[in-house]
């Protein structure tokens, strides 16, 4: 079996704590005091899905489709999504976002990319950030298959 050098096993490492980290952080920073995480996460995935099933969302979403069920009674009530008979398969609903939900996804957004924006600019000299956008160059290559 072949050895991993110690410094892939290291930037494995310290990559995964570090995205965790700032994930955490720009969740953080739009967070709304009455969505649980499990739900803003579910709001954005209906965002990103357009109209989705409830156990598409749960695929997606990496949850049981109870959990993903429970989720989205609770974005119902409060009117951030709402459930219409699918035109292809009249036993299944498509989940949208409302208008209320989609201003909210956007705005969540907006303020997530202008605290990211404004943090590279108060903590990150100009060399800096060409650093990390080269190294965001090379990170790259991780997404894909």
């Amino acid at each position: 079996m072949e050895h991993t050098p110690d410094s892939a096993v290291r930037a494995a490492l310290d990559l995964r704590v570090v995205f965790s980290r700032l994930r955490r952080r720009i969740r953080e920073v739009a967070q709304d005091a009455d969505l649980t995480p499990s739900q803003e996460s579910a709001l954005s995935l209906v965002g990103k899905h357009g109209a989705a099933t409830a156990s598409a969302l749960a695929a997606a979403e990496g949850v049981r489709p109870q959990s993903m069920a429970t989720t989205l009674a609770a974005l119902d009530r409060h009117g951030l999504i709402r459930r219409a008979p699918d035109p292809d398969d009249g036993r299944r609903q498509l989940v949208t976002l409302t208008e209320s939900g989609r201003t909210r996804v956007e705005g969540n957004r907006q303020l997530r990319e202008e605290w990211l924006a404004r943090a590279f600019q108060d903590r990150y000299t100009e060399e800096e950030r060409q650093t990390v956008l080269t190294a965001l160059e090379l990170l790259e290559r991780l997404s894909r298959p």
